[in-house]
């Protein structure tokens, strides 16, 4: 390409692509991007718009002198510093310039522009175009302009600053302006800005912070000079959005550290890897960007053709730098993974039929789609778990992740290991056996502040979140792991996030929203639950919030649980595409009886359980709302019986007089009790039991309907502790150290009826009178003499037909009602395949098809 880098543009319309899928090297722009808070400052000066910018950037030039600790009267703010140059050469009224060459192509169009004699000074190859001052100094005479890039564009050459200072101070009479747009990006630099009266330093902030749409720059100089200078600005030269960039961003030295440690990094492995490649010479630079010298046998122009037809990569050719041919391209510095694709693509141009050398390890590519949502609980678990039931009946092999889930309501796997819930529906949806790397990170609050940690299916530990937010740095390599091992062995992923992207609180340490998505490269939806109201404005703040790598991973929105005629949706789709760039891809209506699975205790404790009361003869259920309920899933297969209604209790008052009471898991079964007692829960429970009510308790509500609980770890509540049961089961438990993880079959003993589920435990029970037998010879569970009360530890027991309805119907014979046959199958195909129907008919498959890759 020809003139200047960066015209993306230009090489859409040639390439007949958009801009955005142009991955361009050609234009030297910091590969961190920029600063997060800018978009914030961006935000709030966008009703400054409406009025005039200050002509005089007061704010800004006394931010900008105060770096410098220089007065404001020797600083200068501009519309980037190409415009600073034209109006410096043409204040300076110079006859001659002198220009070490390869330098930036303005220098010489600007003093050409104002009639000025330009004297090429040829910086030598063999010398890695380092400047030769003693040899710059003999064409040096009187009353010459001097122009000298610091480091220089194109080759990153940087002189020692002492160095130029003394050739400055032998040369008085001669002006240099030493363009340190780049210096930036260098480490220690020492900057020439105030330093002599013979000095006019210019500054980019454009280049350094990423923003070269905005334009903005700088220049420093003698007073008088600054002055005139000012006389060939056109009024308001910068804009209201720029003068409050650069207030924000001109004094941030952490961002200048972190910009550049990252190009010294990511230089060095692109360096490396350049050189590796044959034809090619580099050299060294200090800045984001490399110069190389092509063998004469490699043709430039035709090489950067076929890296932006087959590649989509733009690079610099250098034909129009003076001292320069078309031999010469010039490489931006970006990020690990683009560096890695510009090496890619040159080894298949320069080597090709060989594969690759030593490379840097890169995430598995597969492709993937992420359903990120605006907050909790606005149904992306069920729409993840739909899309992989249609991308299987498609015929692809697809898998589900989610790299950090919190919930209390999980599952064990056939290897003895904990993953949330949601992804097992998900596996299921994929029909796949459960795989903790689906779900690597699981979190099971058990305060308020705190959680059980899980880690590929085995607990490491109680943390608080100030510890585990320092333990996810740690976590990070094993999601990425997880990650990559099952990329490898299916054809697409389908990612669910946690919670919103839009928690700002969140972002820098985040592992399961857009920096998973990043590293899977994949495309994101945002799904919005619009039945809850906010919709179209949660998305809209939600992209106001994201970074520009973030929107650029975001495809598009989903809007979930619609009521109604969704043709009158229109006018807000048209704003959310105009006003964010992005179109909406899907309306789902409100799927009522899903009979599947929920994700965690929020729905559950928005009522999502709360069924009406059936018209016929039926048994009355009541299950206890624990403060620390896990495991609620367990009562699922009971909703769709028809003969059954199912209640939640939250208070005493909710309690009546029901055929039985289930009491539920708990993650915290010392906190629970105390609640039971309390809340006069307990003491009605046992009243109900003597009047011939059945109880029942699964995992932590059987050990609550024993005699005592205690708690030697304190992995509840204070080590040591011990604290007393409803005592409705003669069973004392202690809770161990270690969990007990297991799936088990086998039967039920009072009805000889075929069981199955999981255990998930720490406690540890002295039992009578066993309730379950299984296939291993083992036994689990108590019940009292009568047989109405009873328990055991077995997660999914009500998921057995034949168990679920003799239940039932023994509730029904104790109420005087007979004995029912079901016709309910707890299976979940039916509702997965469903659900895919559904999501087919309101979902652009087609967009996603081409989303995801396929």
């Amino acid at each position: 390409m020809t003139g200047h880098g960066g015209n993306r543009g230009e090489l859409a319309k040639k390439l007949g692509c958009p801009a955005t899928e142009i991955l361009d090297f050609s234009a030297n722009i910091n590969p961190l991007g920029p600063p997060e808070y800018l978009w914030n400052v961006l935000a709030r000066a966008m009703p400054d718009i409406l009025h005039y910018p200050d002509p005089l950037a007061d704010e800004l030039v006394t931010a900008i002198a105060g770096v410098h600790d220089l007065p404001r009267q020797q600083i200068v703010a501009g519309n980037g510093t190409s415009e600073l140059l034209f109006a410096t050469i043409r204040a300076l009224g110079r006859r001659r310039v002198v220009i070490p060459v390869p330098a930036y192509i303005d220098y010489k169009q600007a003093c050409e522009q104002a009639g000025l004699a330009v004297h090429l000074f040829a910086l030598q190859e063999t010398d890695n175009f380092q400047p030769d001052l003693d040899a710059l100094a003999d064409v040096l005479e009187p009353g010459d302009l001097v122009i000298i890039g610091q480091p220089n564009n194109p080759t990153g050459c940087l002189l020692p600053s002492g160095l130029l200072a003394e050739c400055m101070r032998q040369h008085p009479d001669v002006v240099f302006i030493v363009d340190e747009a780049f210096a930036g990006f260098v480490a220690d630099y020492v900057s020439l800005a105030g330093k002599l009266d013979n000095c006019i330093v210019l500054r980019s902030l454009t280049k350094l912070f990423a923003v070269p749409g905005l334009r903005l720059g700088y220049l420093s100089g003698p007073a008088a000079l600054c002055g005139q200078i000012k006389k060939q600005l056109a009024p308001w030269s910068v804009n209201t959005l720029a003068l409050a960039a650069g207030v924000a961003m001109v004094g941030d030295r952490d961002f200048y550290k972190k910009s550049q440690l990252l190009v010294a990094e990511n230089r060095e492995v692109l360096q490396t890897g350049l050189a590796l490649l044959p034809g090619l010479t580099v050299f060294p630079s200090v800045s984001n960007f490399l110069l190389l010298a092509l063998d004469r046998s490699i043709d430039s122009g035709k090489l950067a053709d076929t890296l932006l037809r087959d590649n989509k990569i733009a690079v610099r050719c250098c034909g129009n730098y003076d001292n320069l041919d078309s031999s010469y391209l010039r490489v931006a510095v970006r990020t690990a993974s683009e560096n890695q694709q510009l090496l890619d693509a040159l080894h298949a141009q320069l080597l090709p039929g060989r594969r690759p050398g030593q490379r840097q390890k890169q995430p598995v590519h597969c492709p993937a789609l992420m359903l990120l949502g605006t907050g909790s609980d606005v149904g992306k678990s069920v729409l993840a778990a739909g899309i992989c039931r249609i991308l299987l009946q498609d015929g692809l092999r697809v898998a589900p992740f989610k790299a950090q889930n919190m919930s209390l309501n999980s599952f064990v796997t056939r290897d003895g290991c904990e993953m949330g819930r949601a992804q097992v529906v998900q596996a299921q949806a994929c029909r796949l056996d459960p795989d903790v790397r689906m779900n690597p990170v699981l979190l099971k609050p058990n305060s308020d502040v705190g959680s059980q940690v899980i880690v590929l299916g085995k607990p490491v530990g109680n943390m608080k979140v100030s510890r585990y937010v320092a333990f996810k740095q740690e976590l990070w390599q094993t999601v990425c792991k997880a990650y990559d091992e099952l990329a490898l062995e299916y054809d697409c992923m389908v990612l669910e996030g946690a919670g919103s992207p839009g928690e700002v609180n969140l972002k820098s340490h985040d592992i399961v929203n857009m920096e998973m998505a990043r590293y899977a490269d994949a495309g994101v939806l945002l799904v919005g639950d619009i039945d809850r109201g906010g919709v179209y404005a949660s998305f809209v703040g939600h992209v106001e919030v994201m970074a520009p790598w973030e929107r650029s991973l975001l495809v598009g929105f989903v809007v979930n649980r619609f009521r109604g005629d969704d043709s009158l949706l229109g006018d807000a789709h048209t704003y959310i595409r105009e006003r964010t760039g992005k179109p909406v891809l899907g309306v789902v209506p409100f799927l009522h009886n899903l009979d599947l699975p929920q994700e965690d205790s929020v729905s559950f404790k928005a009522g999502l359980f709360d069924s009406t009361r059936p018209h016929g003869d039926h048994v009355d259920i009541a299950l206890i709302d624990l403060p620390h309920i896990s495991n609620f899933t367990d009562v699922e297969p009971l909703l769709p019986e028809k003969d059954v209604h199912l209640r939640i209790v939250r208070s005493l008052d909710d309690l009546g007089s029901p055929e039985c009471i289930i009491l539920p898991g708990s993650k915290n079964v010392v906190a629970d009790l105390s609640y039971l007692d309390s809340s006069g829960l307990g003491r009605a429970m046992s009243c109900l039991a003597r009047k011939g009510c059945e109880i029942v308790g699964i995992c932590g509500g059987f050990m609550m309907l024993g005699v005592s609980v205690a708690d030697p770890h304190g992995l509840e509540g204070e080590a040591g502790c011990l604290v007393q049961g409803l005592g409705l089961l003669p069973i004392d438990t202690e809770l161990a150290a270690e969990k007990t993880l297991t799936r088990k079959q086998g039967l039920h003993v009072p009805s000889r009826e075929p069981v199955f589920g999981y255990e998930i435990h720490h406690g540890k029970s002295t039992a009578t009178s066993p309730v379950l037998q299984f296939d291993d010879l083992s036994f689990c569970g108590s019940m009292d003499p009568t047989g109405r009360v009873w328990g055991s530890y077995l997660h999914g027991i009500f998921d057995a037909d034949a168990f679920r309805r003799w239940f039932i119907n023994r509730l029904r014979k104790r109420k005087g009602l007979a004995a029912a046959q079901s016709g309910v199958s707890y299976n979940l195909e039916p509702a997965l395949d469903r659900l895919a129907n559904t999501l087919r008919t309101h979902l652009d498959m087609e967009a996603l098809y081409r989303i995801i890759g396929l």
